[in-house]
């Protein structure tokens, strides 16, 4: 999966894309290096993230959904925890939805996932974006995501998603500490154990520059952002979010390259 962000503060590449031509070119770069699936997102969701209205969101994704969509059949997902927005995405062209909060927060988030009949990602985050740092704390963290993730897939179920439309994210990053992170990424068997394709999403998050003990920008976090996605696709992982397509996907062949080679 790879990441276009059509918003002026993200964490990695805020700007760099906010306008539809530029979030556009980036797309056909994704693809033509690999890309499954291209993630459009048109609010911020880092730490003490601002939030954007609805109108606002709808401005900055629907042209670019629809510009892609005119050239492309890639699958294009929407990350976004607004029902209005997700359901102009589908209508534009977009195949998944992509929902920080695990369809939990917005009221009929579940019920218009069922109608529209597209794939959802379930997310699990402590807090929201502008609070989720704030010495988020767990008993058992693995067990708690897992918990949490489990619950609202029954939700979704029952609410008329089909369960073949379900994918689980534990949410790196995302109201977690780099200790909790790593006992997500280390123990990733028990949430795919739940039965439901999981994405990881960590690509050149602050948790790698804290791990390494470094002071990296966000552009710098290659190697480490290749780490974890290794590490998430031995785990079981079915899909990795990331902002390097070429580089992770050269990663992942050459490793699943050695893991098949004779003796």
């Amino acid at each position: 999966m790879g990441i276009v962000n059509v918003t002026p503060d993200s964490f990695s590449d805020g700007g760099r894309f906010l306008h539809a031509d530029a979030a556009v070119a980036h797309a056909h770069r994704l693809i033509t290096e690999g890309v499954d699936v291209l993630d459009i997102g048109g609010e911020s969701t880092r730490p003490r993230a601002e939030p954007v209205g609805e109108a606002e969101e709808i401005a900055r994704v629907i042209p670019v959904i629809e510009a892609i969509r005119r050239e492309s059949p890639i699958a294009i997902s929407v990350d976004t925890m607004k029902p209005a927005v997700a359901r102009a995405a589908i209508a534009a062209g977009a195949t998944m939805w992509n929902d920080v909060t695990a369809l939990d927060v917005a009221p009929g988030s579940l019920a218009l996932a069922a109608e529209l009949g597209c794939e959802v990602v379930l997310m699990h985050m402590r807090g929201e974006p502008r609070t989720m740092q704030a010495s988020p704390r767990y008993d058992d963290v693995v067990a708690e995501v897992a918990s949490f993730l489990a619950a609202r897939a029954e939700a979704a179920i029952a609410a008329g998603v089909g369960r073949d439309k379900i994918w689980l994210d534990p949410g790196i990053g995302f109201g977690k500490t780099s200790r909790h992170s790593l006992a997500l990424l280390r123990n990733l068997d028990r949430i795919v154990a739940l039965g439901f394709p999981v994405l990881v999403g960590a690509s050149r998050k602050s948790a790698i520059a804290r791990i390494a003990r470094d002071q990296s920008a966000e552009d710098q976090r290659l190697g480490g952002s290749i780490a974890v996605a290794l590490a998430a696709a031995r785990a079981g992982a079915a899909m990795i979010r990331v902002h390097d397509v070429a580089e992770t996907r050269q990663a992942l062949a050459v490793a699943a390259a050695i893991g098949q080679a004779e003796a």
